[in-house]
């Protein structure tokens, strides 16, 4: 089983960009606890990251032609307005999972809404690097139950 895990605009600056809402905890030491984790759960993880939207979109229809089986994304700000992105996302046959480290709902008004809530299996935010985490397992359980 293939897992790929996308992290959008800013994301690559975890660890450096505001602390008190995302912690120090970097990328690389998320893509590292997710690695750890794929292998405990027989999975193959992936991780990309990019502050290009036209990449992400390219990377998403890599995913559709590779047969990925499950997909997990924080695409940052992206989130609340690139329907580019969630147009790009609606091509995958695979569950989608969106992850925040931050607790969207209860920041600034703008980031209470996600463009891509009508396509992703769900939604796991507020709880920092564990985030992700959570996102791994319920990504790798839809597979699991998508495949039956």
């Amino acid at each position: 089983m293939k897992v790929l895990v996308l992290n959008g605009v800013n994301l690559n600056m975890f660890g450096k960009r505001d602390p008190a809402q995302y912690g120090t905890v970097t990328l690389e030491e998320i893509n590292l606890r997710l690695a750890e984790l794929g292998q405990e759960l027989g999975v193959s993880v992936e991780c990309y990251q990019t502050n290009i939207e036209g990449e992400m979109c390219q990377r998403i229809h890599q995913a559709f032609h590779d047969k990925v089986d499950a997909v997990l994304i924080n695409a940052g700000a992206w989130t609340h307005y690139s329907y580019g992105i969630r147009d790009a996302l609606a091509i995958l046959t695979c569950p989608i999972v969106e992850v925040h480290m931050s607790n969207i709902h209860a920041r600034e008004a703008f980031r209470h809404v996600s463009v891509f809530s009508e396509i992703v299996r769900g939604q796991i935010c507020g709880f920092g690097a564990e985030s992700y985490l959570l996102g791994l397992r319920a990504g790798v359980a839809a597979a699991k139950t998508a495949k039956k």
